[in-house]
Protein backbone atom coordinates (compact mmCIF):
# COMPACT_ATOMS: atom_id res chain seq x y z
CA UNK A 1 0.00 0.00 0.00
CA UNK A 2 1.36 3.74 -0.90
CA UNK A 3 2.02 6.16 1.33
CA UNK A 4 -1.17 8.10 0.21
CA UNK A 5 -3.50 5.10 0.54
CA UNK A 6 -2.85 5.00 3.89
CA UNK A 7 -5.79 5.63 5.89
CA UNK A 8 -5.74 8.82 7.95
CA UNK A 9 -5.10 7.12 11.70
CA UNK A 10 -1.90 5.39 10.19
CA UNK A 11 -0.54 8.13 8.47
CA UNK A 12 -1.04 10.48 11.60
CA UNK A 13 0.04 7.75 14.10
CA UNK A 14 -3.75 7.25 15.39
CA UNK A 15 -4.72 4.19 17.51
CA UNK A 16 -7.35 2.37 16.12
CA UNK A 17 -10.14 2.67 18.42
CA UNK A 18 -9.20 6.00 18.93
CA UNK A 19 -12.06 8.67 17.84
CA UNK A 20 -10.66 11.24 15.24
CA UNK A 21 -11.92 13.67 17.90
CA UNK A 22 -9.68 12.69 20.44
CA UNK A 23 -7.70 15.98 22.17
CA UNK A 24 -4.46 14.03 21.60
CA UNK A 25 -4.24 14.03 18.02
CA UNK A 26 -6.26 17.42 17.62
CA UNK A 27 -4.15 19.37 20.29
CA UNK A 28 -1.14 17.89 21.46
CA UNK A 29 2.36 18.42 20.38
CA UNK A 30 3.83 16.04 17.82
CA UNK A 31 6.71 14.88 20.50
CA UNK A 32 4.01 14.24 23.03
CA UNK A 33 1.16 11.90 21.00
CA UNK A 34 3.04 8.61 21.29
CA UNK A 35 3.59 9.42 25.23
CA UNK A 36 0.01 9.74 25.68
CA UNK A 37 -1.20 6.80 23.41
CA UNK A 38 0.57 4.51 25.75
CA UNK A 39 -1.23 6.24 28.41
CA UNK A 40 -4.25 5.80 26.48
CA UNK A 41 -5.07 9.52 26.89
CA UNK A 42 -7.39 9.97 23.88
CA UNK A 43 -9.29 7.02 25.02
CA UNK A 44 -10.32 8.35 28.41
CA UNK A 45 -12.96 5.94 28.94
CA UNK A 46 -10.66 3.58 30.97
CA UNK A 47 -9.71 6.26 32.97
CA UNK A 48 -13.21 6.94 33.95
CA UNK A 49 -13.45 3.38 34.63
CA UNK A 50 -10.42 3.37 37.44
CA UNK A 51 -12.01 6.54 38.85
CA UNK A 52 -15.44 6.03 39.08
CA UNK A 53 -15.22 3.47 41.80
CA UNK A 54 -12.82 5.41 43.84
CA UNK A 55 -15.75 7.91 43.96
CA UNK A 56 -18.02 5.53 44.97
CA UNK A 57 -15.78 4.61 47.95
CA UNK A 58 -15.26 8.17 48.95
CA UNK A 59 -19.15 9.16 48.82
CA UNK A 60 -20.05 5.94 49.97
CA UNK A 61 -17.73 6.43 53.31
CA UNK A 62 -19.02 10.30 53.20
CA UNK A 63 -22.12 8.99 53.56
CA UNK A 64 -21.56 6.45 56.39
CA UNK A 65 -19.66 8.73 58.43
CA UNK A 66 -22.38 10.41 61.56
CA UNK A 67 -20.28 13.47 60.86
CA UNK A 68 -20.66 13.29 57.01
CA UNK A 69 -18.34 14.98 54.13
CA UNK A 70 -15.51 17.13 55.36
CA UNK A 71 -13.18 19.83 53.77
CA UNK A 72 -10.51 16.93 52.94
CA UNK A 73 -13.02 14.78 51.17
CA UNK A 74 -12.70 17.79 48.41
CA UNK A 75 -8.87 17.26 48.03
CA UNK A 76 -9.28 13.18 47.86
CA UNK A 77 -11.96 13.75 45.28
CA UNK A 78 -9.76 15.73 43.06
CA UNK A 79 -6.75 13.64 43.92
CA UNK A 80 -8.10 10.52 42.87
CA UNK A 81 -9.11 11.76 39.65
CA UNK A 82 -5.11 13.17 39.39
CA UNK A 83 -4.28 9.55 40.35
CA UNK A 84 -6.79 7.87 38.09
CA UNK A 85 -5.14 9.40 35.10
CA UNK A 86 -1.48 8.69 36.21
CA UNK A 87 -2.22 5.12 37.34
CA UNK A 88 -4.34 4.37 34.55
CA UNK A 89 -1.26 5.89 32.74
CA UNK A 90 1.11 3.87 34.06
CA UNK A 91 -0.39 0.81 34.27
CA UNK A 92 -1.75 0.65 30.45
CA UNK A 93 2.08 1.70 29.50
CA UNK A 94 3.33 -1.12 31.19
CA UNK A 95 0.35 -3.70 29.63
CA UNK A 96 1.91 -2.77 25.75
CA UNK A 97 5.46 -3.02 27.15
CA UNK A 98 4.48 -6.66 28.09
CA UNK A 99 2.11 -6.98 25.76
CA UNK A 100 4.63 -6.32 22.72
CA UNK A 101 4.92 -9.46 20.72
CA UNK A 102 1.03 -9.82 21.18
CA UNK A 103 -0.41 -6.40 20.11
CA UNK A 104 1.31 -6.51 16.61
CA UNK A 105 -0.95 -10.01 15.65
CA UNK A 106 -4.47 -8.31 16.50
CA UNK A 107 -5.97 -5.48 14.05
CA UNK A 108 -7.16 -3.44 16.89
CA UNK A 109 -4.15 -2.95 18.52
CA UNK A 110 -1.23 -3.73 16.08
CA UNK A 111 -1.14 0.14 15.54
CA UNK A 112 -0.40 1.37 19.25
CA UNK A 113 2.97 2.74 20.11
CA UNK A 114 5.21 0.14 20.77
CA UNK A 115 4.28 -1.99 18.36
CA UNK A 116 4.00 0.28 15.31
CA UNK A 117 7.46 1.62 16.14
CA UNK A 118 6.40 5.57 17.84
CA UNK A 119 8.28 4.54 20.73
CA UNK A 120 10.73 1.82 21.99
CA UNK A 121 10.05 -0.46 24.86
CA UNK A 122 13.20 1.43 27.00
CA UNK A 123 11.02 5.21 26.20
CA UNK A 124 7.57 3.62 27.40
CA UNK A 125 9.63 2.17 30.30
CA UNK A 126 11.07 5.70 31.26
CA UNK A 127 7.37 7.05 30.53
CA UNK A 128 6.00 4.31 33.13
CA UNK A 129 8.46 5.06 35.80
CA UNK A 130 7.38 8.60 35.14
CA UNK A 131 3.69 8.48 35.36
CA UNK A 132 4.00 6.84 38.59
CA UNK A 133 6.14 8.29 40.93
CA UNK A 134 4.11 11.41 40.42
CA UNK A 135 0.80 9.05 41.32
CA UNK A 136 2.71 8.16 44.34
CA UNK A 137 3.58 11.69 45.14
CA UNK A 138 -0.63 12.65 44.95
CA UNK A 139 -1.14 8.95 47.17
CA UNK A 140 1.92 10.51 49.92
CA UNK A 141 -1.09 13.20 50.79
CA UNK A 142 -3.53 10.40 52.10
CA UNK A 143 -3.29 8.63 55.31
CA UNK A 144 -1.04 5.86 56.15
CA UNK A 145 -3.75 3.07 55.94
CA UNK A 146 -4.51 4.49 52.52
CA UNK A 147 -0.97 5.15 51.53
CA UNK A 148 -0.35 0.93 52.16
CA UNK A 149 -3.34 0.23 50.23
CA UNK A 150 -2.58 2.15 46.87
CA UNK A 151 0.93 0.27 47.29
CA UNK A 152 -0.50 -3.34 47.49
CA UNK A 153 -2.75 -2.05 44.26
CA UNK A 154 0.66 -2.30 42.52
CA UNK A 155 0.19 -6.77 42.60
CA UNK A 156 -2.95 -6.60 40.72
CA UNK A 157 -1.61 -4.14 37.81
CA UNK A 158 1.70 -5.90 37.35
CA UNK A 159 -0.11 -9.34 37.15
CA UNK A 160 -2.83 -8.44 35.16
CA UNK A 161 -0.79 -8.15 31.27
CA UNK A 162 -0.19 -11.96 31.63
CA UNK A 163 -3.42 -12.94 33.19
CA UNK A 164 -4.80 -13.94 29.69
CA UNK A 165 -1.96 -15.89 29.19
CA UNK A 166 -2.79 -18.57 31.90
CA UNK A 167 -6.41 -17.99 32.75
CA UNK A 168 -9.89 -17.89 30.90
CA UNK A 169 -10.87 -15.21 33.24
CA UNK A 170 -8.36 -12.44 33.11
CA UNK A 171 -11.13 -9.67 33.31
CA UNK A 172 -11.40 -11.08 36.95
CA UNK A 173 -7.74 -9.57 37.22
CA UNK A 174 -8.68 -6.38 35.39
CA UNK A 175 -11.59 -5.96 38.07
CA UNK A 176 -9.15 -6.64 40.53
CA UNK A 177 -7.01 -4.19 39.63
CA UNK A 178 -9.67 -0.97 38.29
CA UNK A 179 -11.79 -1.43 41.50
CA UNK A 180 -9.05 -1.15 44.35
CA UNK A 181 -10.15 2.73 44.17
CA UNK A 182 -13.35 1.67 45.81
CA UNK A 183 -11.17 0.14 49.19
CA UNK A 184 -9.10 3.25 48.53
CA UNK A 185 -11.81 6.00 48.24
CA UNK A 186 -13.47 4.90 51.69
CA UNK A 187 -10.01 4.21 53.34
CA UNK A 188 -8.87 7.89 52.55
CA UNK A 189 -12.34 9.47 54.67
CA UNK A 190 -12.51 6.23 57.20
CA UNK A 191 -8.75 5.72 57.60
CA UNK A 192 -10.14 1.77 57.90
CA UNK A 193 -11.91 -0.95 56.36
CA UNK A 194 -15.11 -2.73 57.02
CA UNK A 195 -17.87 -4.68 55.25
CA UNK A 196 -19.07 -2.23 53.39
CA UNK A 197 -16.14 -0.85 51.38
CA UNK A 198 -15.38 -4.70 50.92
CA UNK A 199 -18.70 -5.66 49.20
CA UNK A 200 -18.52 -2.38 46.98
CA UNK A 201 -15.37 -3.32 45.79
CA UNK A 202 -16.58 -6.96 44.43
CA UNK A 203 -19.70 -5.00 42.57
CA UNK A 204 -17.06 -3.11 40.83
CA UNK A 205 -15.25 -6.21 39.77
CA UNK A 206 -18.74 -7.83 38.70
CA UNK A 207 -19.32 -4.67 36.75
CA UNK A 208 -16.04 -4.72 34.95
CA UNK A 209 -16.62 -8.62 34.08
CA UNK A 210 -20.08 -7.24 32.62
CA UNK A 211 -18.30 -4.16 30.50
CA UNK A 212 -14.71 -5.88 29.23
CA UNK A 213 -16.52 -8.97 28.34
CA UNK A 214 -18.42 -6.65 25.96
CA UNK A 215 -15.45 -4.89 25.83
CA UNK A 216 -13.00 -8.45 24.41
CA UNK A 217 -15.63 -9.74 22.24
CA UNK A 218 -14.38 -7.05 19.70
CA UNK A 219 -10.87 -9.02 19.68
CA UNK A 220 -12.14 -12.67 19.93
CA UNK A 221 -11.06 -13.82 16.36
CA UNK A 222 -7.66 -12.59 16.76
CA UNK A 223 -7.81 -13.97 20.26
CA UNK A 224 -8.27 -17.24 18.78
CA UNK A 225 -5.62 -17.61 16.33
CA UNK A 226 -2.88 -16.23 18.53
CA UNK A 227 -4.17 -18.54 21.58
CA UNK A 228 -5.05 -15.43 23.91
CA UNK A 229 -7.99 -16.26 26.06
CA UNK A 230 -10.78 -13.93 28.00
CA UNK A 231 -14.19 -14.08 28.99
CA UNK A 232 -15.90 -13.07 25.70
CA UNK A 233 -14.38 -16.53 23.80
CA UNK A 234 -15.17 -18.72 27.40
CA UNK A 235 -18.99 -17.37 27.09
CA UNK A 236 -19.40 -17.40 23.48
CA UNK A 237 -22.79 -17.52 22.44
CA UNK A 238 -23.67 -17.85 26.21
CA UNK A 239 -22.12 -14.31 27.02
CA UNK A 240 -25.65 -12.52 27.42
CA UNK A 241 -26.59 -15.25 30.34
CA UNK A 242 -23.68 -14.46 32.01
CA UNK A 243 -24.01 -10.76 31.34
CA UNK A 244 -27.48 -10.98 32.82
CA UNK A 245 -25.78 -13.01 35.80
CA UNK A 246 -22.94 -10.05 36.34
CA UNK A 247 -25.96 -6.98 36.39
CA UNK A 248 -27.81 -8.40 38.84
CA UNK A 249 -24.80 -9.52 41.48
CA UNK A 250 -23.07 -5.93 40.62
CA UNK A 251 -26.46 -4.24 42.05
CA UNK A 252 -26.91 -6.69 44.69
CA UNK A 253 -23.39 -6.43 46.18
CA UNK A 254 -23.69 -2.68 46.05
CA UNK A 255 -27.12 -2.49 47.55
CA UNK A 256 -25.87 -4.73 50.68
CA UNK A 257 -22.25 -2.51 50.49
CA UNK A 258 -24.85 0.73 50.75
CA UNK A 259 -26.88 -0.90 53.20
CA UNK A 260 -23.85 -1.70 55.40
CA UNK A 261 -22.27 1.36 55.52
CA UNK A 262 -25.75 4.13 56.34
CA UNK A 263 -28.38 1.88 57.08
CA UNK A 264 -27.75 2.41 61.43
CA UNK A 265 -28.23 6.44 60.90
CA UNK A 266 -30.30 6.91 57.55
CA UNK A 267 -33.25 8.09 57.36
CA UNK A 268 -36.36 6.95 54.66
CA UNK A 269 -35.66 9.95 52.27
CA UNK A 270 -31.47 9.22 52.83
CA UNK A 271 -31.77 5.59 52.00
CA UNK A 272 -34.59 5.76 49.25
CA UNK A 273 -32.39 9.03 47.27
CA UNK A 274 -28.64 6.42 47.70
CA UNK A 275 -30.69 3.63 46.70
CA UNK A 276 -32.65 4.69 44.02
CA UNK A 277 -28.63 5.63 42.34
CA UNK A 278 -28.39 2.10 42.67
CA UNK A 279 -31.13 1.07 41.12
CA UNK A 280 -30.81 3.37 38.21
CA UNK A 281 -27.31 1.79 37.39
CA UNK A 282 -28.40 -1.66 37.19
CA UNK A 283 -31.30 -0.46 34.60
CA UNK A 284 -28.11 1.45 32.96
CA UNK A 285 -26.60 -1.88 32.53
CA UNK A 286 -29.83 -3.52 31.38
CA UNK A 287 -30.07 -1.16 28.55
CA UNK A 288 -26.79 -2.07 27.28
CA UNK A 289 -27.41 -5.93 27.70
CA UNK A 290 -30.76 -5.02 25.23
CA UNK A 291 -28.64 -3.61 23.09
CA UNK A 292 -25.86 -5.64 22.58
CA UNK A 293 -24.60 -7.35 19.39
CA UNK A 294 -21.66 -9.33 20.28
CA UNK A 295 -20.63 -9.97 16.37
CA UNK A 296 -20.72 -6.21 16.51
CA UNK A 297 -16.99 -4.58 17.16
CA UNK A 298 -18.31 -1.08 16.86
CA UNK A 299 -21.76 -1.96 18.72
CA UNK A 300 -19.76 -3.75 21.55
CA UNK A 301 -16.73 -0.66 21.87
CA UNK A 302 -19.75 2.03 22.34
CA UNK A 303 -21.56 0.12 24.89
CA UNK A 304 -17.87 -0.46 26.75
CA UNK A 305 -17.39 3.55 26.37
CA UNK A 306 -21.00 4.05 27.67
CA UNK A 307 -20.54 2.35 30.97
CA UNK A 308 -18.91 5.91 32.07
CA UNK A 309 -21.84 7.34 31.84
CA UNK A 310 -23.51 4.19 34.14
CA UNK A 311 -20.52 4.17 36.59
CA UNK A 312 -21.43 7.79 36.89
CA UNK A 313 -25.36 7.61 38.24
CA UNK A 314 -24.61 6.87 41.50
CA UNK A 315 -21.75 9.15 42.01
CA UNK A 316 -24.47 11.71 41.08
CA UNK A 317 -27.13 10.66 43.48
CA UNK A 318 -24.71 10.19 46.53
CA UNK A 319 -23.18 13.95 45.76
CA UNK A 320 -26.13 15.58 45.45
CA UNK A 321 -26.91 13.71 48.72
CA UNK A 322 -23.99 14.89 50.58
CA UNK A 323 -24.41 18.37 48.88
CA UNK A 324 -28.48 18.18 50.46
CA UNK A 325 -26.69 16.57 54.27
CA UNK A 326 -24.18 19.55 53.75
CA UNK A 327 -27.16 22.27 53.65
CA UNK A 328 -28.80 20.35 56.23
CA UNK A 329 -31.84 19.06 54.15
CA UNK A 330 -32.66 15.10 54.34
CA UNK A 331 -29.73 15.10 57.32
Amino acid sequence: MSEHQKKPAQVAGRVADATDKNWVDRFCPAWSRPYLRLSRADRPAGTWLLLIPCWWGLFMAALGDPNGANWNDVWYFIACAIGAFLMRGAGCTWNDISDRDIDDKVERTKSRPIPSGQVTTTQAAYWMFIQAAIAFGVLLTFNSFAILLGIIALVPVVIYPFAKRFTWWPQVFLGIAFNWGALLGWAAHMGSLTWAPVLLYLAGISWTLFYDTIYAHQDKDDDALIGVKSTARLFGNRTYAWLSKFQIGTIILMTFALLFAILDHANPITLSIALIGIWAFGMHLMWQLRRLDIDDPDVCLKLFRENRDAGLIPVVFWGLLLILQGLGIGA
